[in-house]
């Protein structure tokens, strides 16, 4: 069946070409928002809250609001804590129909006007109304990227007027005006005051933390990692002070195209993330076998930028809060990931970090032995056994060595 014809059997909602959404209907969308800012050079809408950081160019970066051409309360758009169980067109469908305007300024003018109204726009709880003037003539297709949400279509700001009054609430108020307080002590305050990670991301980019010589922006795709970095840092510390797990804990998670699982070792705190992405897979598009790889730390943790990009951070605070929150114990940790064909689009590593706190929701399947866990995975993954054995550090080497406590045991 050619593709013409599947697509007229399909109709956007049976997905028979194999992809988790319509493209159709998301390019359909998407260039209704593109022709929105061809076509008129003030757009009106309520932002989600959102604002866009660029990297080109640093430390001169483009800035600027993202909002869609409605009112009302928008939220949901830029809270991806919530987009679990959503479709994958549903998503895209919301994101790029948001329109950002952006100006260049350097990430030290945080004294400025224009910044401090994308900071007075960032760190709302609510929707906030917003009118950007836009110049047509730069004009910039939707942006997408490994760490980011996707963005729709760019154009050069004129003007910005925030219109309705923002809602800061007490937490976000307190580390925005407390000139003492460090930046990242302020992104552990937020998220105990029970903030969402996306939103103190967003914080985080826009320069509204820490001591005033120190603030400055920073670009969205690595505010986003550095916040996932900065917590289950914290969170991995206290682990460690924790019992270890009496028994092996397997879970297993499938969805949209992608298979999670989470393999927790008695022993110390140490932790690993593997991805194998198929071909005809994002990452992986043209390939003709997997691609797999990973990176892993020890209890000392990790010093330089993981192999595997933001997806490791994202996964590492998932699990650290599982053991710190719910097991109460530390563990050996094994994240192994597979992305089927079909899931062939970028949506960020928010996708990550909300899948694997959903994997730690399920019940897990317990073992005795490495080996029970291996026979397991191989009933489990698309990939082979040995194949994933070879990439994982943490498996071909656990029960290798001994602790301190086993040779103190020994000696008395």
């Amino acid at each position: 069946m050619v593709r013409g014809e599947i697509c007229s059997l399909c109709r956007g909602s049976k997905y028979l070409c194999g992809l988790t959404y319509c493209p159709l209907l998301v390019k359909f969308y998407s260039r209704i928002s593109m022709r929105l800012v061809e076509l008129s050079d003030l757009v009106k809408g309520s932002s989600p809250p959102s604002v866009f950081v660029g990297r080109v160019g640093y430390p001169k970066v483009n800035v600027g609001p993202s909002l869609p051409p409605q009112a009302g309360d928008t939220r949901e758009y830029e809270l991806p804590e919530s987009w679990i169980g959503k479709s994958l067109e549903d998503i895209l469908v919301k994101r790029l129909s948001m329109v950002v305007g952006v100006s260049q300024v350097s990430v030290r003018d945080v004294g400025s006007s224009y910044v401090s109204k994308i900071q007075e726009l960032a760190l709302s709880e609510k929707s906030v109304e917003v009118e950007v003037s836009l110049d047509k003539k730069y004009f910039r297709r939707p942006i997408f990227g490994e760490e980011i949400l996707p963005f729709g279509p760019r154009a050069l700001l004129r003007d910005l007027r925030v219109v309705s009054n923002p809602y800061f609430g007490r937490p976000v108020e307190k580390v925005f005006s407390d000139t003492d307080l460090r930046a990242v002590n302020a992104v552990l305050l937020l998220y105990n005051e029970g903030l969402p990670v996306s939103r103190i991301q967003r914080i985080f980019s826009v320069g509204a933390l820490g001591r005033p010589p120190d603030r400055k922006l920073v670009p969205t795709r690595w505010s986003i990692t550095a916040v996932d970095d900065i917590i289950s840092r914290s969170l991995v510390r206290r682990v460690r002070e924790l019992p270890e797990l009496g028994e092996i804990l397997v879970y297993v998670r499938e969805y949209m195209q992608n298979l999670f699982v989470a393999v927790l070792l008695p022993g110390v705190w140490s932790y690993e993330w593997v991805e194998a992405w198929f071909p005809g897979s994002t990452w992986n598009p043209s390939g003709v076998r997997v691609a797999i790889g990973g990176d892993h730390e020890g209890p000392t943790g990790k010093s330089e930028y993981a192999l595997t990009g933001g997806c490791y951070y994202a996964a590492r605070l998932g699990v650290a809060e599982h053991l710190l929150y719910r097991l109460g114990r530390q563990a050996t940790v094994f994240l192994y990931r597979e992305i089927y064909e079909g899931f062939n689009v970028p949506v960020g590593v928010w996708f990550v970090r909300e899948n694997i706190r959903k994997l730690f929701e399920s019940k897990p399947t317990r073992f005795s032995e490495l080996s029970e866990v291996l026979g397991f995975l191989k009933r489990h993954a698309r990939v082979d056994v040995g194949e994933i054995l070879r990439n994982s550090y943490l498996l071909m080497n656990y029960g290798k060595v001994r602790t301190l406590d086993y040779f103190w045991g020994k000696r008395f």
